[in-house]
């Protein structure tokens, strides 16, 4: 193994009595309940209502589950094309984080209309939540030796050396750590965002700020899963840079339309 590589060899669970639990099972559920006292802050500093939130954030769940499980069929067609019972089947396979994001954002919304009368605000207090649990989530994975690259002897590859198990595939091969360069990139558009929410017509809480941020997290992770083991399959991209692509043009289709219709919104009265 080359000298460069850095070497993860530790045992993955933490241990108590004659339990265990995964640490990266323990990092994404602290990423995800962050995530939601975020949310929460919020949530009482656009002075909604504190009890919505929980179910705008069980609104999530079902759209994040079919919408997880639709990219991850659409990362393996082969496999589900062959094996159609698979899909429904939840011990086969698991779940694609960017439909997840999208059909958690359409679920959610959902139920936020149906609570205020519009989701505007609630996609906007979600912004800054939604990229840090992520990124968060995604460094997570390194507990765990999962999200793993192509081979590589860089000095930035790593490789899970220790008993496990581990969640990628050969984990004891030099890679790259696709799931550190998200993570680390969604951090960066993170701090983009917070630029852009200084200028003050990104702060409309109509929901293009949240627009923003999933587009810029979409291309970055487009540009990660170029590192991914997954084939190629249309023309140079794999199956995921296509759904993040489609993700980021949705993005930008949905900015633009929130603002035309902002200036086509009538100007009141008083301020003519």
């Amino acid at each position: 193994m080359p000298t460069a590589v850095i070497a993860f060899d530790f045992d993955p669970f933490l241990r108590i009595g004659d339990g265990a639990v995964r640490w990266e099972t323990l990092g994404i559920a602290a990423a995800i309940f962050a995530a939601i006292v975020l949310a929460g802050i919020g949530a009482r500093t656009m002075e909604l209502r504190g009890d919505d939130l929980l179910f705008v954030v069980l609104g999530v769940v079902p759209g994040a589950v079919v919408g997880g499980r639709l990219g991850y069929v659409l990362l393996h067609p082969d496999f589900f094309t062959a094996q159609p019972g698979a899909i429904v089947d939840p011990s086969v396979g698991s779940l694609a984080l960017s439909l997840g994001v999208v059909g958690g954002a359409l679920t959610g919304g959902l139920v936020a209309a149906l609570v205020e009368g519009g989701g505007g605000r609630w996609f906007h207090i979600a912004t800054l939540p939604v990229l840090a649990g992520i990124a968060a989530g995604k460094l997570a994975m390194v507990f765990g030796g999962r999200g793993q690259g192509q081979p590589y002897a860089g000095d930035l590859a790593t490789a899970f050396v220790g008993p496990g198990p581990w969640g990628s595939l050969s984990p004891a091969t030099p890679s790259h750590p696709s799931q550190v360069y998200e993570g680390l990139a969604t951090l960066v558009v993170l701090v983009c965002v917070l630029g852009l929410l200084a200028i003050p017509a990104a702060r409309r809480p109509d929901g293009r700020s949240f627009l923003l941020a999933v587009g810029l997290w979409a291309a970055v992770r487009a540009i990660v899963a170029s590192t991914w083991r997954d084939p190629v399959v249309i023309g140079s991209l794999r199956a995921e840079q296509a759904i993040d692509l489609v993700i980021v043009l949705a993005c930008i289709v949905g900015v633009v339309v929130l603002i035309a219709r902002e200036r086509s919104a009538p100007v009141p009265a008083a301020t003519r």
